[in-house]
């Protein structure tokens, strides 16, 4: 029986389980993909497309297990004694002030852990709706407050020492040898099969019970997965090995990313007459308009390292010399006025305009509508004049709904994650900078494939354990309405919900996701291809541990745990941002009041407005 008299909260409710579905994936996705995109191991566009992928086969195939817990864990649907409305109503206002929350704070590039937010909206609308006494805040066989909240201190440790110790494996094995660029290259097969077999072991692993995985035998499971991981590797042996060993070793700077696909005939491929540069990107950072150009930025140092293998006598040459640090701005030019001289928020302001200069020529859309903003503001007069009211509606709204659509996939990560120099954000990050020890950009990339593939298990990790954040509440809300019964939250999760949201996530991450990302790259410490695939591993299996206990942990707190984990391996504390790793915690040990509060004033004058009857 359809409660077509809570039709409008049904709707309602809708709204905000997509809105919070979007911001978690402007939020906490977007967080996710930051470390590969500031290391430069994968493009902003090319992070979209895998991005969405992977979250939905993540949410597909585990997510329906974390949405139990939001569903049932928390609230008992027994309190409800059977009134539906009134559960519908509770989680409709869950996910208005959890959403609302994390909107706000996304606006204002505050990363808070949506999962935290929800989980404490929950909570909230609980003691407003059956009591403070009805509300889990113990243990509850691993679904209750107690052990959901058990995760706000105990995931990011966790994450940190995965982190930690992935890197320390990678610093040991590569960047503390005599010459790192031939271990680089030939132990490469190695982090393919830890991250193939970790990927796999989450979907293996007691996977989606749809699948009925969780019922073979130990057995099978360690096999299949050890097995793909396996095959991953000796993939990256016939095909990864050669490809690395022709473009650097070999300084063939003419060799194409779909050559591998020739496997070891790269091996005996002769480089060009003049091979005297290494086709590898410049990991670093640095602010400055023109483009990077694909050169070596090796230290002199290390230039040998090649020479010896290849015995020829020759080296690399640079267009940029040896720029292998990032750097946070470029030297004041005679003349012009020092950054020190200029107020910060007129130093952004001038940055923002350089930005959207470049924009308004751009040939497609987003030129078109960034123009479109520039020449026809808002005219003299209020705003319902005639006038007014014909541009805002027939030339500004359709070009805001153009940028809202496309700004975000041209937004300038890089530039905008570096601190400026002269300002107290400049100083503090070139002095994290300076602390961190910085690798050959040869070594760096063969991590930069292995950080695609982290990244890409990092995103399924998230689809598997954030999903439940959204669809949770939605389902129950859902189920309320179709049936008229409140006991029909213990019903699974439809498949059309989670692949509705999941898509909805995407939406956020390529929308809305570089207002995170600009923050949560390189302002808690140095970047690089080997330090984020460690920083995404150790995050990725955190986070699928804990889903496998039916557990939500923030993947928010996971990769920043796992940042400060990697960071602290350059042995020394300043090598980390501290002041921004205390920010993000208080913004998380707000969030619970915060997100609570809300949601329990709202939930309390919704149910005890006065109502009359005929």
């Amino acid at each position: 029986m359809v409660l077509e008299q809570y039709t409008y909260v049904f709707v309602i409710g809708t709204f905000f389980a997509m809105l919070d579905a979007y911001n978690n994936g402007a939020n906490d996705v977007a967080n996710a993909w930051a470390t590969s995109v500031s290391s430069r191991s994968i493009t902003y566009r090319q992070a979209m497309v895998l991005g969405t992928v992977f979250e939905m086969v993540g949410a597909i195939a585990v997510g329906a297990r974390t949405a139990e817990t939001i569903k049932n864990g928390i609230i008992p649907s027994a309190a409800f004694k059977g009134d539906a409305g009134v559960q519908m109503l509770a989680f409709t206002c869950a996910l208005a002030a959890a959403s609302s929350w994390v909107m706000w704070c996304t606006k204002h590039s505050a990363h808070v852990s949506s999962t935290y937010s929800l989980i404490s909206a929950v909570a909230g609308v609980g003691v407003a709706t059956v009591g403070a006494s009805k509300v889990q805040w113990g243990w509850n066989n691993g679904k209750g407050l107690g052990a959901i909240f058990a995760g706000l201190g105990m995931a990011p440790a966790i994450s940190a020492g995965f982190g930690a110790t992935i890197f320390m494996l990678i610093k040991v094995v590569v960047h503390m040898r005599k010459n790192p660029v031939p271990w680089a290259i030939y132990t490469a097969p190695m982090w393919f099969l830890i991250a193939g077999t970790v990927c796999t072991l989450s979907i293996v692993y007691k996977g989606s019970p749809k699948l009925g995985l969780n019922k073979k035998p130990p057995g099978w499971i360690a096999g299949v997965t050890v097995g793909t991981g396996s095959a991953l590797a000796l993939l990256a042996a016939f095909f990864f090995v050669p490809f690395l060993y022709a473009r650097i070793i070999n300084r063939d700077h003419t060799v194409k990313w779909w050559m591998v696909i020739q496997g070891p005939l790269l091996f005996r491929r002769a480089p060009p007459a003049h091979a005297d540069r290494i086709n590898v990107p410049n990991y670093a950072v640095v602010q400055h308009d023109e483009e990077e150009e694909q050169v070596s930025t090796r230290s002199p140092e290390s230039l040998d390292e090649i020479d010896v293998i290849k015995s020829n006598g020759s080296q690399p040459t640079t267009a940029q010399g040896n720029v292998n640090e990032k750097s946070l701005a470029q030297v004041d030019a005679p003349g012009h006025e020092s950054h020190e001289e200029k107020e910060y928020a007129t130093l952004m302001a001038e940055g923002q305009e350089k930005f959207h200069a470049r924009l308004r020529k751009k040939s497609g859309l987003l030129g078109w509508a960034m123009r479109t903003l520039h020449a026809n503001p808002i005219g003299p007069g209020e705003i319902y004049e005639l006038k007014n009211i014909k541009i805002l509606f027939f030339k500004r709204v359709p070009a805001m709904i153009v940028v809202g659509a496309l700004y975000g996939v041209n937004y300038d990560i890089h530039a905008a994650q570096s601190g400026i120099h002269g300002t107290p954000e400049g100083k503090r990050m070139q002095g994290v900078y300076d602390a961190a020890a910085k690798y050959p950009n040869e070594v760096e990339h063969t991590y930069s494939f292995v950080q695609v593939l982290t990244a890409c298990t990092a995103s399924f990790a998230h689809g598997a354990n954030d999903i439940g954040n959204s669809v949770g509440p939605w389902a129950v809300i859902y189920g309320a309405w179709s049936t008229g019964s409140a006991a029909a939250s213990k019903a699974p999760v439809p498949l059309w919900q989670i692949a509705v949201l999941s898509l909805t996530i995407s939406l956020g991450l390529i929308t809305y996701g570089y207002n995170i990302m600009k923050v949560m790259g390189n302002k808690i410490t140095y970047h690089s291809p080997s330090r984020g695939c460690s920083m995404e591993m150790g995050a990725a299996i955190t986070v699928l541990v804990f889903s496998q206990f039916s557990l939500p942990v923030s993947t928010s707190m996971c990769i920043t745990g796992a940042t400060v984990g990697v960071g602290l391996c350059n042995g020394t504390l300043k090598a980390v941002n501290w002041q921004r790793v205390g920010l993000l915690v208080i913004s998380w040990i707000m969030t619970i009041p915060v997100a609570g509060t809300i949601a329990g004033v709202l939930m309390g004058i919704l149910l005890n407005t006065p109502h009359f009857t005929a």
